[in-house]
């Protein structure tokens, strides 16, 4: 189904000392969305962080926690920070982290890339070969079904890709919330196997080498299992 089915952000191990981390890392991510406003209806980052939270099988009470915490007026506070790096078989990762404190965040994550012979690049060395889009993949749909609807609701779309899977849709991250109403509005039972604002590659690095793989598969553990780390995106395809 396209590029966001090729190249994705890794996804994390469904272990219960991961599932730990996601909660922690949904509820912080809740938390300073609900700073803007506790309201979902009102607050679309808010309502859409809970709803990405929800896929993720994050507890009621969790999200439920953080909302009443920003409604508590609490000083916790965060910094978003994304670090970009050079990792096995000339590789390209985006790494974005929620921190509290981003001294121990970049040399936890710099360790991650230093002990997989990868690198930690400076700031701009990667991004610009990443677009930064709306990605809404969906299962059981024709690209004429995705046309019409696009095409009836005027709304803005970069580019549509279509399988025998089903469709993907990329827009830009400003029209993410249009582009999901007129979706989810013309199809109730729609199917959303992505859904969110995503860095996607431009170009993609095969990898076939079994140590590259080796390496690439750690460095992807490794920083899946910092504390910090919310989302890790790279432009590798490994080979079977």
């Amino acid at each position: 189904m396209g590029r966001a089915f090729e190249v994705r952000k890794q996804a994390m191990a469904k272990t219960a000392a991961a599932k730990t981390r996601v909660y922690s890392k949904y509820g912080r991510e809740v938390y300073m969305a609900a700073k803007n406003g506790i309201d979902p209806d009102a607050n679309l980052e808010l309502k859409r962080i809970i709803e990405k939270a929800k896929k993720e099988q994050v507890p009621g009470d969790i999200i439920k926690r953080a909302i009443e915490k920003a409604k508590g007026g609490s000083e916790d506070n965060y910094s978003e920070v994304r670090y970009e790096g050079f990792g096995p078989g000339n590789t390209l990762f985006i790494v974005e982290c929620l921190t509290d404190n981003v001294n121990r965040t970049i040399s936890e994550v710099r360790n991650c890339f230093t002990k997989t012979g990868s690198k930690l690049g400076v700031s701009g060395s990667v991004v610009h070969m990443f677009n930064h889009q709306s990605v809404f993949a969906i299962k059981d749909v024709t690209e004429d079904e995705i046309l019409e609807v696009v095409i009836e609701n005027d709304i803005e779309v970069e580019s549509i890709e279509a399988d025998e899977d089903g469709v993907t849709v990329y827009g830009s991250v400003s029209d993410y919330s249009n582009i999901r109403t007129a979706l989810l509005e013309a199809k109730k039972d729609i199917d959303f196997v992505t859904d969110e604002i995503m860095w996607v590659p431009t170009t993609e690095v095969k990898l076939a080498e079994q140590d590259d793989i080796d390496k690439f598969n750690r460095l992807t553990q490794m920083l899946d299992e910092l504390d910090d780390v919310k989302d890790v995106y790279n432009n590798a395809i490994i080979e079977d």
